[in-house]
């Protein structure tokens, strides 16, 4: 009879979680150069005839990072997101994503982001789920992953209910959630939201919070617009103030407000700010 101790039996192998194939998307893209920006802009300029709504605005935004872009109506947000996004071609100055021009490669520049303009028409006779699809196809998403991703998105959105229907019925905040779906499908490096939260409901927006938060803690980059100054102050770690087409600061959060909160600070750098009880006729008497 021998001796020799009996064999230990191995811990068992579990399965590993399951991850949607969005996450298990992000994971199979090829590690981030964190010293290469996801974001660099040298003197980009915009003009409209007379005016300059973009004037020679340079920011850098760090790989990985949630980085608000905040500003009055017309301070140039919105044309200065079209021309980093491909949409709208600058007069001066460059745009990279990812160390790649935006014009001079669109192609590979556009394939690192997901887009949510403001104002942009999306192909409204389609469903939700066609519009979707259509998009992963767009971005030559694997077929075989295409219809998980859709169903995910759906279920992200709280879109299920809506899947069959045409986008033109879709409310304002479900046609929101739907093209922020769209901006997702191809799992970018880089997500660009122009007032992603606009008559979003409070669920949504709360469920739409935890993704963006995954999706920088994943190694993503968010550059989002708002308005919404507890919002910016909440969920970015970077910020830049914009007005008259022109970067007044950025930097992180911390940094920006100093000892002030967001609010206060913007309202010091752009001005604006009327103290007056109104005119004694709205006064109840």
């Amino acid at each position: 009879m021998s001796d020799s101790p009996e064999p230990v039996p191995a811990d068992p192998v579990l399965p590993p979680p399951t991850a949607s194939p969005l996450a298990r998307a992000q994971a199979d893209a090829p590690p981030d150069d964190h010293t290469v920006p996801a974001l660099r802009t040298d003197d980009l300029t915009k003009r409209f005839g007379d005016k300059t709504a973009v004037d020679a605005a340079s920011l850098v935004v760090p790989t990985g990072s949630f980085y608000g872009l905040v500003g009055p109506n017309g301070a140039g947000k919105t044309t200065f997101l079209s021309m980093v996004t491909g949409l709208l071609r600058p007069d001066a100055g460059t745009a990279q994503v990812h160390g790649i021009d935006v014009w001079r490669d669109p192609i590979a520049a556009k394939r690192q982001l997901g887009n949510l303009a403001d104002g942009v028409r999306l192909f409204d006779r389609l469903t939700g789920e066609q519009l979707i699809t259509y998009t992963a196809m767009m971005f030559s998403v694997p077929r075989e992953d295409i219809a998980p991703r859709v169903a995910d998105l759906l279920a992200l959105m709280d879109l299920e209910d809506a899947a069959g229907k045409i986008v033109a019925d879709y409310s304002a905040g479900m046609t929101k959630k739907v093209a922020l779906a769209c901006a997702l499908v191809h799992a970018p490096r880089l997500l660009v939201l122009d007032e992603p939260f606009e008559a979003v409901d409070p669920v949504s927006a709360a469920n739409i919070e935890d993704v963006l938060r995954s999706y920088t803690a994943s190694g993503g980059t968010i550059i989002v617009s708002s308005h919404s100054m507890d919002l910016v102050q909440r969920m970015c770690d970077h910020v830049a103030i914009m007005a008259n087409g022109r970067v007044l600061t950025a930097g992180t959060v911390a940094d920006v407000r100093g000892e002030m909160s967001l609010q206060d600070r913007f309202l010091s750098l752009v001005g604006g700010r009327h103290y007056s009880e109104g005119p004694s006729w709205l006064r109840p008497s």
